[in-house]
């Protein structure tokens, strides 16, 4: 819709409007777009945190949970909500209505905030730290990317909708057997040319398993002040680099990627979410002011996987993310273990001190922003690691 706009605008106008050009680049509109969210939440922070206070917005804290949270209690949550009004609206402003991939990653971002909104809500109104049950949550959360996966899977290896639909059809009139072509494989990094065909099925399942695992990942991440909003805006900004060379068909044959037409866009999307994550960090910094809640953390891990499907870089996530992926497996090996040995021995035994991970070394002695400060450090140092498969391959 901008870049229509300013198109005819300058058709109509080519001398006296000749400065709309620089809107067509769309590094120029990326700069925009983070430097605009970042505004609105550094605007908006201040009010957001008083509208949740006076709804008695606050975070409750589990009593058998890392005894110095306890002073938490009682802190606004559902900050969120912050998040997702600074990349919805910036993103409106400064990307092209008409590409595909980053109404995808909108819907995919804002349902699963709308299943953080319901779990959140539980939590604080009807005074339940556990809020909304897992397999609910899990439930939602495979219907959203069930359908955003579905649809990728056509979308990734065609260049418009109608011929989506074509290959839609195909698919189903062949009895779900048709092929996909080689830009829908999934890319093994740091090799030329590795890659393996996923078919129709395995690249559905390979990415529902990446939007519900990111998004469940940053959930788990989330339980320090400004532990997991860093995080999500270095691999963020980092996906937003693969995002502008798989959409450069220049790029993208020069570093030898598949070229996916439109996927540079998603670079609107990615600085969007760099720009209000870091307004959010502004408030979210120890002593926090405001939690995310899972209306944030939820929404923006789903939004992370949901651009490493399209871009192809899936693995890459795993790497770039390596925080994220330690706090799951944290909690599926402690409490899996637990299980086992109750089981087996009559008394549970635990891997950690205390699940999530970032608890453990807080149980281990260090402090609350040694964790934080240390684990963004890593996930800087991996960003570097996956930004160097672009050219070490």
């Amino acid at each position: 819709m901008l870049l229509s706009l300013s198109e005819w605008l300058l058709a109509m106008y080519p001398q006296e409007l000749s400065f709309l050009r620089v809107f067509q680049y769309l590094t120029f509109r990326a700069v925009l777009a983070a430097t605009t969210a970042l505004l609105i939440g550094l605007a908006f922070g201040p009010w957001v945190i008083r509208k949740l206070t006076e709804m008695k917005i606050g975070q409750p804290i589990r009593e058998y949970g890392v005894q110095s949270h306890l002073g938490k209690r009682g802190t606004p949550t559902m900050g969120g909500v912050l998040v997702l009004i600074g990349i919805g609206t910036s993103t409106v402003l400064w990307f092209d209505w008409t590409n595909r991939f980053v109404w995808v990653v909108m819907l995919v971002t804002f349902g699963f905030g709308a299943i953080g909104w319901v779990d959140d809500w539980r939590k604080v109104v009807h005074k339940n730290p556990e809020g909304m049950r897992s397999r609910e949550k899990f439930f939602w959360q495979t219907v959203i990317a069930l359908v955003a996966s579905t649809y990728l899977a056509f979308s990734v290896a065609e260049t418009s909708n109608v011929r989506v639909l074509e290959l839609f059809l195909r698919w189903v009139g062949s009895g779900f057997s048709t092929e996909l072509p080689p830009r829908a494989d999934l890319i093994v990094p740091f090799f030329k040319a590795v890659s393996y065909p996923l078919g129709v099925w395995g690249f559905i399942v390979c990415a529902w398993f990446v939007i519900v695992g990111a998004s469940n990942a940053v959930n788990f991440t989330d339980g320090l002040d400004g532990l997991a909003i860093m995080p999500v805006v270095m691999v963020g900004s980092a996906l937003g680099v693969f995002a502008y060379v798989v959409g450069n068909v220049n790029f993208s044959r020069y570093l030898l990627f598949p070229y996916i037409p439109g996927a540079g866009e998603l670079l609107i999307f990615c600085a969007a979410m760099a720009g209000a994550g870091l307004a959010f960090l502004w408030f979210n910094a120890n002593p926090a002011q405001v939690f995310m809640g899972d209306v944030g953390a939820l929404a923006l891990g789903g939004a992370l996987g949901t651009i490493a499907v399209i871009t192809r870089q899936e693995l890459v996530l795993g790497i770039m993310g390596g925080i994220f992926v330690a706090e799951m497996l944290s909690v599926m090996l402690q409490v899996s273990w637990f299980k086992y040995t109750k089981r087996r021995y009559g008394e549970g035994r635990r891997i950690f001190l205390m699940a999530p991970l970032h608890h453990h070394f807080e149980k281990k002695g260090w402090t609350e922003n040694q964790v934080v400060v240390r684990f963004w450090i890593v996930t800087m140092l991996l960003c570097l690691v996956g930004l160097a498969s672009l050219k070490l391959r």
